[in-house]
């Protein structure tokens, strides 16, 4: 679906821990926009699959799950944690799950004025016209280091090593599924956040965003 014209859609794209989310939530914040953290939803069916105890790699119980979940069923606490990354992560690579996520980030995309949206495949699938796109990035170790302070921020005592291993188990199945692989779309600017505090990575998206506005 393709922006009205005059609408701000903000793809923000990017693998696990990359700093996405808080940069999504920035400049939605800044731009007084809607924001999507289409992990979320991915999360929410994992969670589903969990609570019922399927297996997380049943392809068929992911696809009737998808299409009848309540998005207001999960309190954001059951959404966190290294082990509803990993089962999101498996269900993110299922054709019949992105499907059927599909409609849900479009609308919201499609709201009047325009919206933020961050995942893995905003910029190359879900909007592909939005007029601001940037794939954030940073090194695997980078990356570890910041999930594994978020986790001991949460009272969870997880090796680094073991998030380190985790990220980069999720990077090849994020970049490898053949349905929407995470890549940069080829119009996307590509922001690596290794060496950058978060105001910093801030002011160099807002820069971004506005330099294409007037382009």
């Amino acid at each position: 679906m393709k922006p009205a014209t005059g609408d701000l859609v903000i793809a923000v794209d990017g693998p696990a821990a990359s700093g996405k989310g808080t940069l999504a939530k920035r400049l939605a914040a800044h731009y007084g926009l809607p924001c999507l953290d289409t992990g979320l939803l991915y999360r929410m069916v994992a969670r589903a699959m969990l609570d019922a105890g399927h297996d997380i790699h049943d392809a068929a119980a992911a696809e009737h799950l998808v299409g009848s979940f309540d998005e207001t069923g999960f309190p954001e606490e059951r959404l966190r944690g290294g082990e509803i990354g990993e089962a999101a992560s498996v269900v993110a690579a299922m054709p019949a799950v992105r499907a059927g996520l599909l409609a849900r980030q479009r609308r919201f995309a499609a709201q009047p004025g325009g919206a933020v949206l961050d995942g893995r495949d905003i910029g190359t699938v879900i909007c592909p016209d939005a007029p601001a796109k940037l794939f954030v990035t940073a090194t695997p170790e980078v990356r570890a280091a910041r999930r594994h302070k978020e986790l001991l921020g949460r009272g969870e005592d997880v090796a680094f090593e073991s998030i380190l291993a985790d990220i980069r188990r999720r990077d090849a199945r994020d970049s490898g599924r053949s349905d929407a692989p995470l890549k940069a779309a080829e119009d996307a600017v590509i922001l690596d956040t290794s060496a950058l505090t978060v105001e910093e990575v801030v002011a160099a998206a807002i820069g971004i965003v506005e330099r294409r506005r007037v382009a």
